[in-house]
């Protein structure tokens, strides 16, 4: 037994000395270092560590103000330029081509024959039909001076009357026909690359060439469902084309489909851009923002300045310290609105002029924190109170003067948004 206590009392003595010597190392890691540089620094901790006070940690930050800019209420998709009239002329009946009457690319205009078929045989169908015609028109006013002398029967006449609808019938049949081998232009508009020389034999329904016209020119683009309530007929939308950088159009939106797509969860809409100067073709690939609301005094900040802190977003805020030159960083929750290149509005929380940390929050341990300020004026934010330089296209694309084409089909309070 006396073995055994022993033993536990060694065990236990070891475990002491290990755990001892264990603190011992780690001390130095724990503890602040207790040599200076010089005198004057040890003399200044030895007074800091004797009257039990600690050191003050300034926080080195960038900041920039909150400005009041122009900020407008927007949406951005892609979409597509389609003619505002558009067609292929085919033949409804069969025939040899004869006459074209129209140059690749040419402007041509609403009832212009631009191709004739072969129309000898209809043309005679159409004086035998005129023959016949005439022979039922004499025999019907013959019958019906013999009726009124008693020679003949009503009858007699009610079957000469008959006949001449029936000739009157064959007739327009004939011209019918017979007009079917003139293709004329429905509307004005710019003609295509044919597809036809004179002499071929055309079946019905054989393409011709694609009428198109451009003096006005729609883009058809989709927005997500949250926008709808949004959307209204006459707003304006900015159009950027690839293939003509640079240059932004604007454009009418002249309609919303009622229903939405349920695959994407879309609402289709159609806008009209001016095309008089023909700078636009059907085809072309489109940036659109569509614009809803545009607002002179938003307040903005640069997109670094805000921080997620769970569901809502905060920016830190300086703040006079208690001292003369102290500066604090205070953390204040926001509420943002629209966002621009670099920037977001700040719906709620801060006031024009304030002052924000841009650059250095990941070392602002704690709210209300000493912080020095530097570089009020960063590098491309201007001086303060200066607004940024507006973001986008460097020219708006010049309408022809006179009327805008896609404003005449829009309601009076409508086109009342645009000075008409």
């Amino acid at each position: 037994m006396a073995s055994k206590a022993t033993h536990f009392a060694v065990a236990v003595l070891g475990i002491a000395a290990a755990l001892g010597a264990a603190w011992w190392l780690q001390r130095p890691l724990s503890r602040a270092p207790a040599t200076a540089d010089t005198p004057a620094q040890a003399g200044a901790a030895g007074q800091g560590a004797a009257g039990g006070a600690r050191p003050v940690t300034m926080v080195t930050v960038e900041v920039a103000q909150v400005r009041e800019m122009a900020l407008s209420d927007d949406a951005e998709a892609v979409g597509s330029l389609r003619s505002r009239q558009s067609v292929v002329l085919r033949p409804e009946v069969g025939g040899r081509v004869t006459e074209l009457n129209f140059k690749d690319g040419e402007r041509v205009r609403r009832g212009q024959v631009l191709v004739r078929l072969d129309d000898q045989l209809p043309r005679a169908q159409v004086q035998q039909g005129e023959a016949e015609l005439s022979i039922a028109q004499a025999n019907h006013k013959r019958n019906q001076e013999l009726v009124a002398q008693g020679f003949i029967s009503q009858r007699s006449l009610d079957e000469s009357a008959a006949n001449l609808q029936v000739a009157q019938a064959k007739l327009a049949l004939a011209r019918a026909t017979a007009a079917r081998l003139s293709i004329v232009a429905p509307f004005d508009g710019i003609a295509g690359i044919r597809s036809v020389a004179v002499g071929d034999y055309l079946k019905d329904g054989a393409d011709i060439v694609n009428i198109e016209d451009l003096d006005a020119v729609y883009v058809d683009f989709r927005l997500p469902e949250r926008f709808q309530h949004k959307l209204q007929r006459g707003q304006v939308a900015r159009v950027e084309m690839d293939a003509l950088p640079g240059v932004r159009y604007e454009a009418v939106v002249q309609a919303i489909n009622p229903q939405l797509d349920a695959d994407g969860r879309s609402v289709a809409v159609r806008a009209c851009i001016d095309n008089r100067r023909l700078q636009l073709r059907p085809g072309m690939f489109a940036r659109v923002t569509a614009v809803f609301g545009e607002r002179s005094n938003a307040r903005a900040v640069p997109e670094e300045a805000v921080v997620p802190q769970g569901g809502s977003p905060t920016v830190y805020k300086i703040v006079p310290g208690a001292g003369g030159d102290s500066r604090l960083a205070r953390r204040v929750t926001v509420t943002l609105g629209a966002r621009r290149p670099g920037w977001v509005e700040v719906v709620q929380g801060l006031e024009p002029g304030d002052t924000v940390v841009v650059a250095g929050q990941q070392r602002l341990q704690r709210d209300g924190m000493p912080v020095k300020v530097v570089d009020l004026a960063s590098p491309g934010q201007g001086e303060l109170g200066s607004a940024p330089a507006a973001a986008g296209p460097t020219a708006l694309a010049q309408a022809l003067p006179g009327a805008n084409p896609c404003l005449a089909t829009l309601p009076a309070a409508a086109t009342a948004r645009h000075g008409v």
